[in-house]
């Protein structure tokens, strides 16, 4: 889909507020809110819009934790790995999972947690008792540095 300066600005700015009305939309861009409505929907049908979601502060719900869990595999086959994302997407703590390249890990995961003993339950009972798992490596996040969820749209 080829996208022109309307749609990257529609797209931009729902980023940024994904609950700005129609109409303001519309007027922020330069458009009458019929053809912007009408070009939302298209980015919508088209996938470019996935959803739209509240973003919850996480330490004001009492996880005060935040964590990248490096994971390494047994074995590098299909089968393995088809088991590893479906058991790791059952788990509400993981936040993200990555399968990667280029570190002694095949998934980096950000999870987060209360704190340390709920930390040490999904590893012990969850995460290292998934099939496969030979390794794990974490890493606590101290601060966030950046912390955004738009993606850029040059």
């Amino acid at each position: 889909m080829q996208l022109d300066r309307y749609d990257r600005q529609i797209l931009d700015l729902l980023q940024q507020d994904g609950r700005i009305s129609n109409q303001d939309l519309a007027e922020r861009i330069g458009l009458s809110p019929s053809p912007c409505l009408r070009r939302v929907r298209v980015l919508e049908e088209a996938g470019l819009i996935t959803g739209y979601r509240a973003q919850l502060d996480a330490k004001k719900l009492g996880l005060t934790l935040m964590a990248l869990i490096g994971i390494s595999m047994d074995q590098h086959t299909p089968e393995r790995f088809a088991n590893f994302e479906k058991a790791v997407a059952e788990i509400p703590e993981v936040l993200e999972c990555l399968l990667i390249t280029g570190q002694q890990s095949d998934y980096q995961m950000k999870v987060a947690i209360r704190d340390m003993d709920a930390y040490q339950d999904l590893l012990l009972n969850r995460i290292t008792r998934i099939a496969g798992v030979t390794g794990v490596h974490t890493s606590f996040v101290l601060r966030r540095v950046v912390d955004r969820n738009v993606l850029p749209l040059a």
